[in-house]
């Protein structure tokens, strides 16, 4: 990977998310970053929303879709590449000293990052606490050496982290401001476009194989199958499912076909 020592104007932000719901927290949090500062550049591991958040004058080094595998045969398989996308990433973020690096979630991935990162001197922050508090706790002393602050999305985690003397900032999710609590149950029939005949049943079911491409390929099928023998039982039972982008509809809808 080349460095170009101009890429960095002395505003330059690295964000790094590895899946769906990663990329729509990173792009409110380029947003809002952009805000503050008018002058920022991104660089990173972006998925689509954050890829148009940040612009033309940022930089995406790798799709977040290239670290989303699913099964221990895929893992296995790509971790040579995987690995190598994390020193690649590391590599450039060394040399290019962003102001600070925000991994979004994927602990796996993002802790080994900020633990390099932050030894080389370049500030570290975790958005997404990894489930410490319900089980490995331990991991809380690996997250204290490899972070300068941790963004946690439940009110009560800010807590735990302070029993252990590390850096957390509670800042909720975005998507609970954005959505309301209550949809009236008239708009989401109309919006579904589903038979009277199959709303008055209550025999509709969401089928919801995952966010990642991987995912979809792996459990679509299997899903589908079901739903064949659940409809042969129950005629009147109708199917729905929802995914990130268009083209993973599109991907959902012809393995259903199959």
């Amino acid at each position: 990977m080349e460095h170009s020592s101009s890429f960095n104007n002395g505003h330059l932000y690295a964000v790094t998310a590895c899946e769906s719901s990663g990329d729509t927290l990173g792009e409110g949090l380029i947003r809002a970053i952009r805000k503050r500062d008018p002058k920022a550049r991104f660089v990173g591991v972006f998925g689509p929303k954050m890829r148009k958040a940040a612009g033309k004058q940022s930089l995406q080094l790798f799709d977040m879709e290239d670290l989303a595998v699913m099964g221990i045969g895929e893992v296995l398989k790509s971790l040579p590449r995987i690995l190598k996308i994390r020193r690649d990433l590391i590599s450039f973020l060394k040399k290019n000293k962003p102001l600070v690096y925000v991994g979004i979630d994927a602990p796996d991935f993002n802790l080994h990052v900020e633990l390099k990162l932050k030894e080389s001197g370049i500030p570290t922050v975790h958005y997404v606490s990894p489930s410490i508090w319900a089980w490995r706790q331990s991991r809380i002393y690996k997250i204290k050496a490899a972070t300068d602050m941790v963004l946690s999305i439940l009110p009560f985690e800010k807590d735990f982290y302070e029993r252990f003397d590390a850096p957390c900032t509670y800042v909720g999710h975005r998507l609970a401001r954005e959505i309301p609590m209550n949809v009236p149950m008239s708009a989401a029939r109309l919006a579904l476009s589903f038979s009277d005949e199959a709303m008055k049943s209550n025999q509709i079911v969401g089928v919801l194989p995952g966010s990642r491409v991987a995912e979809i390929k792996f459990l679509t099928p299997e899903f589908a199958e079901a739903a064949y023998e659940l409809q042969k039982k129950y005629p009147v039972m109708r199917f729905i499912s929802a995914t990130t982008t268009r083209a993973k509809a599109e991907l959902l809808s012809k393995l259903w076909q199959k």
